[in-house]
């Protein structure tokens, strides 16, 4: 079953999931019927894993004042084919001089194009034979569909969201791809006119079932859950790239939470696992960092780990093996004799860029958490001398204690390495002032670190106010960073800025996402999908696969949550319910092959 949730009206929902069935099946090899297609030209074929469907605009943001007719047919649903019956009706537009113009919200963010069914048209001075030009615009937030290139950062850069398209006489065109909310349409040539049928965003996804499923008493956070979940799956592309407008890149440091996401919702999906695969290591073969940057293969391996950890799947694993061998003996050089490890240019995440003592304690609570999860990856497959060396790594790395710095991030790794000063506890930073100085990325190991450190109704109550507040001001994906800082004074992404506010999106951000250019669908924001699933339903993998599982929930202030937990068997689906008494009644089903843990 799909439907669609759109500002709380739809969201892509798709049910019916057996591990893998899904994505693992045949996919067709020609790109033309037996018959039509001949051996070569099927070598040189390769089918896109892709779906897409067509989303009518939901509303009319702004609009010029001349040029313009029937512009509310624009929201109904349209024959999907051009009519020749009545050629000058439907929506239309005139340049009299001056560009007709139109800003369409299709109602939530999606990665895709536009699609534009075209019935008259009059060319003008500048039009390549019988067509009329249109500029097109996209925009992650109200302000960034209207502003120019160059504008409070706004950029062409790895998506095309500002273009000029030759639209035909009697005939369609497609283009874009990006991901946008809103459209602003302008016909741009004096003396020209466009009449039009429909204009229609095209959603391109990947159609894998949301297996994983979350619900409770609380109603914010089941939205959440959603934009979490729809954030990563707009990022779940060719591969899993980071960003579904910008970047469009495979970051392995950005992956991790974007791995416990998809494990969550998705089970282990092939794009996940080839992403994790063969790109990687085809893209970043050693001596190379992956990314160049040796924080991110620390990732990558705990990637792979939590991708064994929740699939089971050992013949994966062996794929990796001989890299993974090779790339312990290049890190073992960066451990010193007194047990501190590091780099000599370390990176988190952009907040703590310029702080040295955070990005040192980091990464050196990230050693210790790899070689952890090397040694029993080295155990499962069956090769002591790497598990023994991963060991006594990990035993060495754990004799320094560094100094978190009074910084969250290295607060949050320290806890969750299990390193910790007595005389600077990591939960207390990490814990002060809510949601302040998180950061979309890194908030995701925050409320993990509160959670090991057994304060997982603060986590829910700072998922509640920092992702909560991006929903607020009409997100339906969550950013590449956030602050809450940044809401005061300011307006609203879904609505043009009124006079005397600031853009949110267009006046705020830092680093390399400035403006416009920042990201409203960043995959490493989804953290909250992942640690509601594991910390709330609380289903987790005891041994590889999910041959035992643990259900041990926590409900804090809820009166009931439940939900599904995709497992190579078939899900887990728990539901639990809080007594009068303050005692917790839980349901479980689950797939025979699994030994559940209470």
């Amino acid at each position: 079953m799909k439907q669609f949730w759109i500002s709380g009206l739809f969201v892509l929902l798709l049910t019916s999931f057996s591990w893998g069935q899904s994505e693992e099946r045949e996919l067709i090899d020609a790109l033309l019927p037996p018959g039509v297609a001949d051996e070569e030209m099927n070598a040189r074929t390769t089918a896109d894993q892709r779906v897409r469907r067509f989303l009518i605009p939901q509303r009319i943001v702004w609009k010029s004042e001349n040029g313009l007719e029937n512009e509310e047919l624009l929201l109904e649903k349209p024959l999907g084919q051009t009519s020749t019956s009545e050629m000058s009706s439907g929506f239309r537009m005139e340049n009299k001089g001056e560009p007709a113009s139109i800003l369409l919200d299709f109602g939530a963010e999606i990665h895709g194009g536009v699609r534009i069914e075209a019935r008259d048209l009059k060319p003008g001075e500048n039009s390549v034979g019988r067509t009329v030009r249109v500029r097109v615009r996209l925009g992650e937030s109200a302000d960034e569909a209207m502003a120019e290139i160059g504008e409070k950062g706004s950029v062409n850069e790895h998506s095309v969201r500002d273009m000029i398209v030759n639209v035909p006489w009697l005939g369609a065109i497609e283009f874009g791809e990006s991901a946008f909310r809103f459209a602003r349409f302008d016909l741009i040539d004096p003396e020209t006119v466009l009449c039009v049928d429909s204009i229609r965003a095209v959603f391109t996804y990947r159609d894998i079932p949301w297996v994983g499923s979350f619900k409770s008493s609380d109603e914010r956070l089941n939205q959440i859950w959603k934009v979490a979940a729809h954030t990563q799956h707009l990022t779940m592309q060719n591969f899993v790239f980071e960003g579904a407008k910008r970047d469009r890149l495979v970051w392995y440091g950005d992956f991790h939470p974007q791995t416990m996401t998809m494990l969550r919702v998705f089970g282990a999906p092939k794009v996940l696992r080839d992403t994790l695969g063969y790109y990687a290591r085809e893209t970043w073969p050693l001596p190379k960092w992956m990314n160049s940057m040796p924080n991110y293969s620390l990732w990558w391996l705990l990637a792979v780990s939590d991708l064994y950890r929740y699939s089971g799947n050992l013949e994966d694993l062996k794929e990796q093996h001989s890299y993974i061998k090779q790339l312990v003996d290049q890190l073992e050089p960066y451990v010193k004799d007194n047990g501190e490890a590091g780099f000599p240019n370390p990176f988190l995440d952009w907040p703590t860029a310029d702080n040295r003592p955070a990005l040192d304690a980091g990464t050196h609570a990230m050693f210790a958490m790899t070689f952890n999860r090397v040694a029993e990856m080295a155990q499962d497959l069956n090769d002591a001398e790497l598990a023994a060396k991963a060991t006594k790594i990990a035993q060495k790395v754990r004799t320094f204690q560094p100094d978190h710095a009074n910084n969250k991030q290295a607060a949050s790794l320290m806890e969750l390495a299990g390193l910790e000063r007595k005389e600077s506890p990591n939960i207390p930073v990490i814990a002060k002032n809510g949601g302040e100085n998180f950061s979309t990325f890194y908030g995701y190991y925050m409320l993990e670190a509160l959670a090991a450190g057994g304060e997982e109704q603060t986590a829910l109550d700072i998922i509640r106010e920092y992702w909560g507040a991006m929903i607020d001001v009409g997100a339906t994906t969550f950013w590449e960073d956030f602050d809450l800082k940044w809401l005061e004074g300011s307006g609203r992404i879904d609505e043009l800025t009124p006079d005397g506010l600031k853009s949110l999106h267009g006046d705020h951000g830092a680093y390399c996402y400035i403006g416009f250019r920042h990201s409203l669908c960043h995959g490493w924001a989804s953290g909250p999908a992942a640690w509601l699933s594991a910390h709330i339903l609380g289903v987790n993998p005891i041994e590889p696969g999910f041959k035992v599982a643990s259900v041990k929930p926590f409900l804090g202030d809820l009166d009931w949550a439940e939900g599904n937990v995709p497992t190579p068997f078939g899900p887990i689906f728990v539901r639990h319910e809080k007594a009068k008494d303050g005692s917790i009644k839980t349901t479980i089903k689950a797939p025979s092959d699994i030994e559940i843990s209470r």
